[in-house]
């Protein structure tokens, strides 16, 4: 009798046990569903359906462990309208995403060591960082916070559901302090300029990686993915679009103006129907 395919639960099983492994096996039978090079190629050696192909194929790449010696893996995501707004005037952002394009967030952050988000974001939103709309742990929560603006009370810094990394103004000193379990700390790293300006990229990564964080995703807002891939330190972007035009609004990318079509970034690109939002996986590693 020919195998049973593997619907998308399945091959997010098999992603969640790929981020430590070489091979991995379906937890039924105990065969090997798909073999790893640990170079970040796969073959599938099960059949499977459609979306969990595609499912596969955007999270297997981010999922390949990293030497710890190694440069980290930064992974950025906007979710945004037809017309490229990721909020309306007034800061509203809840939700342009359909519930698939939630679901493909969420995981992200499970295979990712932190999930950094920037004040703004993190003030207007309150948003948990965990990983609730699918299985696998949450990820270091990390917020760039120079100047101290994102309410004490937030989910961040009470709910206790996972480490949070509060970065704010201040000379980096590298002390190698072991993150406790659940707990908040405060890292001075982003130096005494204004509020306005945003933070180094490159400050935030060396940071993570004293932590021992080096599969990051950057998650928002669209200043801060901006800065990240303005700064050429993005290995790949998820852009989330949502059938709906808002005609106004706060846009997506904020980056240095060009006059040539030549100079305008073209990535390697794949587009995976998620459901309710159409998923633009773009590759900057090379």
């Amino acid at each position: 009798m020919a195998a049973q395919p593997l619907d998308t639960d399945a091959a997010w099983e098999l992603v969640l046990q790929a981020v430590n492994r070489t091979n991995v096996t379906l937890p039924a039978a105990g065969d090997a569903a798909i073999s790893l090079n640990g170079h970040g190629s796969w073959q599938l050696l099960h059949p499977a359906t459609e979306a969990a192909k595609n499912l596969l194929t955007v999270f297997l790449p981010l999922c390949r462990p990293l030497p710890r010696d190694s440069a980290p893996r930064v992974v950025g995501q906007l979710g945004q309208s037809l017309d490229g707004r990721i909020a309306t005037v007034s800061g509203c952002s809840r939700f342009i995403n359909g519930d698939d394009g939630i679901t493909h967030l969420h995981r992200i952050r499970a295979v990712s060591d932190a999930v950094v988000v920037g004040a703004g974001t993190a003030e207007t939103d309150n948003p948990r960082l965990t990983v609730r709309r699918s299985s696998g742990p949450n990820p270091v929560r990390v917020v760039i916070d120079r100047n101290r603006r994102v309410p004490e009370s937030h989910h961040l810094f009470t709910d206790g559901e996972a480490p949070t990394l509060r970065l704010v103004a201040g000379s980096y000193q590298a002390s190698f302090t072991e993150l406790a379990r659940n707990a908040v700390m405060e890292v001075p790293c982003l130096g005494d300029t204004g509020d306005g300006v945003p933070a180094d990229p490159a400050i935030i990564l060396r940071v993570l990686s004293d932590f021992g964080l080096k599969k990051i995703f950057i998650e928002g807002g669209g200043i801060t993915v901006s800065s990240f891939l303005n700064a050429g330190l993005l290995d790949r972007l998820h852009v989330m679009v949502a059938p709906m035009i808002i005609g106004s609004g706060r846009p997506a990318f904020s980056l240095p103006e060009i006059d040539l079509l030549d100079d305008a970034l073209r990535p390697k690109a794949q587009l995976i129907n998620l459901g309710s939002d159409m998923l633009f996986d773009l590759d900057f590693s090379h």
